[in-house]
C-alpha cells in the first residue's frame, strides 16, 4: 500500500496544493510532503482527515493506495516454459513464463505407471497445492500418505519432506501450484 502516492495523486486530480490540503485537513505541510515522498505513513487521523478532505472515506482512500493489480496474461504452454525431468518416468512442465516475477509457481506433474518423484522439501513456511488430474497418485507428505484420485486436492506445508507417486496402470498427472516461488 502506498498511501503518499495516493494522496499526492488525487490531491492533484482536485488541483490542490499541498498547503491547501493542509489548511484543510489540519495535517502539517511537512507530514504530507513526507508521507507523499514516502517517507513516512501518517497516522489513522491524518488518513480520515484527509480522505475528508478529498471527499471519500478513509476505506475508499485505502482501496486507491492498493497497488493495482497486474493485468491477467494468457501464456500458452510451449516455447519458453521450462520442463525438467527427475527421471525417465517423471517430471514436470513449469506453466508460466518469467517464473522469478512471480509470487507462485504452477507446475504440471507427470509420472508414468509405478514411478515416483524424488523426496522433495521446500523452505520454511512454503506451501503446495496439488490437485489429481489424471491416474491415482500416493502423496507421502513426511511419514502421512494421502491418496488423491482424479479430482482429489491436498493442500500441505511444503517444508516437510513429500514424494509423489503414481499408483495406477498409467501415466498420472497433476497439477502443483508452490508459494513461494523457489527453483
Amino acid at each position: 500500500m502506498n498511501i503518499g502516492a495516493s494522496i499526492q495523486r488525487l490531491r492533484k486530480a482536485k488541483k490542490m496544493t499541498l498547503v491547501e490540503l493542509s489548511k484543510k485537513s489540519g495535517v502539517q505541510v511537512a507530514t504530507l510532503s513526507r508521507m507523499e515522498n514516502g517517507k513516512m505513513v501518517g497516522t489513522l487521523e491524518s488518513h480520515m482527515n484527509i480522505a475528508k478532505v478529498l471527499g471519500m472515506d478513509i476505506t475508499t482512500l485505502y482501496q486507491q493506495s492498493l497497488k493495482p493489480a497486474e493485468p491477467p496474461i494468457v501464456e500458452p504452454s510451449g516455447p519458453g516454459t521450462e520442463e525438467f525431468k527427475h527421471s525417465e518416468d517423471s517430471g514436470y512442465e513449469i506453466l508460466t513464463k518469467k517464473i522469478l516475477n512471480k509470487k507462485m509457481m504452477p507446475i504440471l506433474i507427470r509420472i508414468e505407471a509405478g514411478a515416483q518423484t524424488p523426496v522433495e522439501q521446500g523452505a520454511r513456511e512454503s506451501e503446495k497445492f496439488i490437485y489429481a488430474l489424471e491416474g491415482t497418485i500416493e502423496l507421502t507428505v513426511h511419514e502421512q500418505k494421502f491418496l488423491l484420485e482424479k479430482g482429489h486436492t491436498l493442500y500441505f506445508d511444503a517444508s516437510l519432506p513429500h514424494r509423489l507417486r503414481n499408483v495406477s496402470k498409467h501415466q498420472a498427472r497433476a497439477l502443483c501450484v508452490s508459494t513461494p516461488v523457489m527453483l
